[in-house]
């Protein structure tokens, strides 16, 4: 009797060494996963932020005669932004960023407003230092300005926020940068809006934390979370479309009686016009997305709805049975 309980012993404790150091293996390989996600984070984050100081930086090292000051504030202004991306996604949890964990949203924001600082600079450039490229940028531009400037578009009214002084050379500029900036704004819209269509954002199969890839928006402040979504997608879907119109106006009425706009600095022209186009499209694609994860929400209370039902009609069925 006593060899047997010894017996038994042994083998319990044989059982829980294993046990052990089967713990201690996933422990391991927890900690190992978890340090890899943050070495793959961190140099998500370095480059993200290299991309966004490259992106400051991107008129100054390609417009020709740029003063040694203006040089130094915008290294300052780009390592400022830089620090910036690099903590909000070096961090586990955003503060700031939304849809961090929902490419490729913010990969196509950047890639538009990149590529519009960069189209830009190049035709400001194209100026001084004309080449084949950047005179077929200036024709596309022009072509599109031409297109889309009638009677109180957004492009006209930009233009007429412009000093009546300036050239006729000035004007034709602006009108060209206006339309490259709205070409290169809505093709990223359309990119976006036909990735949303064909069912692959965010990505099937796989759950979305509202709170993290919304850190701004508070899904526990009161009211239908859904009800909240919409009425927010709504609000940016409405701003996207006003703001070209309301952005020349304001401008235009605050600048009455002082010295009139003439964006003649090609930085000041660049990220005036960047910012004009880019603004308006990332408020539509926010919209749009937010209208997108509210649809998500409403799929997943009908399913769980009807989950609930067939699970309650099977357990009547069961009781008269």
């Amino acid at each position: 009797m006593g060899q047997n309980l010894g017996k038994i012993e042994a083998i319990r404790h044989k059982v829980r060494e294993r046990a052990t150091k089967r713990r201690a293996g996933r422990r391991k390989a927890r900690r190992h996963e978890d340090g890899l996600s943050t070495v793959f984070r961190l140099a998500g984050a370095i480059v993200r932020a290299v991309l966004v100081m490259l992106m400051v930086a991107t008129p100054s090292l390609l417009l020709p005669d740029v003063a040694i000051d203006t040089k130094q504030m915008v290294a300052l202004i780009a390592l400022f932004f830089g620090a910036l991306t690099l903590v909000e996604y070096a961090a586990s949890y955003p503060s700031l960023i939304e849809f961090r964990h929902a490419p490729p949203f913010n990969r196509i924001r950047f890639l538009s407003i990149f590529l519009t600082v960069l189209v830009l600079s190049l035709i400001a450039r194209g100026q001084t230092e004309p080449t084949q490229f950047t005179q077929l940028l200036e024709i596309l531009g022009g072509m599109i300005g031409n297109a889309i400037d009638f009677p109180l578009s957004p492009v006209r009214l930009v233009l007429l926020t412009v000093s009546q002084e300036a050239g006729l050379e000035h004007v034709a500029l602006v009108r060209t940068a206006a339309g490259m900036s709205y070409l290169v704004s809505l093709t990223m819209l359309t990119i976006f809006v036909l990735y949303l269509r064909t069912g692959n954002w965010p990505a099937r199969g796989t759950s979305f934390n509202v709170w993290v890839n919304l850190p701004t928006f508070d899904p526990t402040a009161g009211g239908d979370v859904i009800y909240r979504l919409e009425r927010d997608a709504r609000i940016n879907v409405a701003l996207g479309f006003l703001l070209p119109f309301l952005v020349p106006a304001v401008v235009k009425a605050a600048t009455s009686g002082i010295a009139p706009i003439t964006l003649a600095n090609p930085q000041v022209l660049i990220w005036t016009m960047a910012t004009w186009s880019f603004l308006p499209a990332s408020l539509f694609m926010r919209g749009i997305a937010m209208g997108r994860v509210a649809d998500m929400i409403r799929d997943q209370r009908r399913a769980a709805a009807a989950e609930a039902e067939a699970e309650a009609e099977g357990k009547a069925a069961l009781a008269h049975a």
